[in-house]
């Protein structure tokens, strides 16, 4: 069965940095567009970032732009979101998604890509 799990969530201070990572298995990995999502509690799902099945693409809301980096490695079936500079708003649960196709929404549904890992949770605080 088609999976995404992401890591590396947790406990970042302001200004520093954490790393994300999300596996994916069981569906061609390279040839699908991965999407990094956020959700506070009560708010619509925020989109953070995308890139493209071959690497070659990205995309970032203005949130984040400038301060994360989104990446892949297909060989490992891995994407990965590096988050600089972090700031208390970026507090979340951040999921990782993937779909054949580029469909922007700067607020996705959950039925707007084909696949979604289970999340983890961002907590930026002193």
């Amino acid at each position: 069965q088609v999976q995404l799990v992401e890591s590396g969530g947790g406990l970042g201070q302001p200004g520093g940095s954490l790393r994300l990572s999300c596996a994916g298995s069981e569906f061609t990995f390279d040839q699908y567009w991965m999407y990094w999502v956020r959700q506070v509690p009560g708010k619509r799902l925020e989109w953070v970032s995308t890139i493209s099945a071959d690497g070659k693409t990205v995309r970032y809301g203005d949130a984040v732009k400038g301060r994360f980096t989104i990446s892949r490695d297909n060989a490992e079936n891995m994407v990965y979101l590096q988050m600089n500079t972090l700031k208390p708003e970026d507090t979340a649960l951040y999921y990782c998604a993937a779909d054949k196709d580029y469909i922007f929404s700067r607020n996705p549904t959950r039925n707007l890509y084909q696949y979604w890992g289970q999340g983890t949770q961002v907590t930026v605080s002193t």
